[in-house]
């Protein structure tokens, strides 16, 4: 049977206590600019390259969202040099949750964002 779904993810919904906070932690994080006083509840569309994208969602205005944060990554960033991206985060001074692991084609490390939530780095 051919199903209606199409093959394809449109966005990830990360849940958050502090939009602004997590806008700008996630900007800084791709490299992309932002412009905090513009960052309104109750969602942020950070962009992403693709189909897939990525929204920051904080929930109705006036009610401080209560995200339960997870031991296993979201989802995952690409990096073509996994050191270089190692060292970028903890130039940022984000949290490293995992130190770099090394498969024979593939590598990652995991970091977490202000919620607690672990988001993977990798290449592969």
């Amino acid at each position: 049977m051919k199903s209606p779904i199409i093959n394809q993810m449109n966005t990830v919904f990360v849940h958050v206590s502090n939009l602004k906070e997590s806008v700008r932690w996630y900007s800084n994080l791709l490299g992309q600019d932002h412009d905090l006083a513009s960052v309104k509840d109750p969602v942020y569309n950070i962009q992403i390259n693709h189909h897939t994208g990525l929204t920051l969602d904080a929930g109705p205005e006036g009610i401080v969202k209560q995200p339960t944060a997870h031991d296993q990554p979201l989802f995952n960033f690409h990096t073509a040099d996994i050191e270089e991206a190692y060292a970028y985060t903890k130039e940022l001074g984000y949290h490293i949750h995992s130190n770099i692991v090394r498969y024979d084609d593939f590598s990652f490390f995991t970091i977490k964002d202000p919620d607690g939530n672990v988001i993977m780095i990798c290449t592969g």
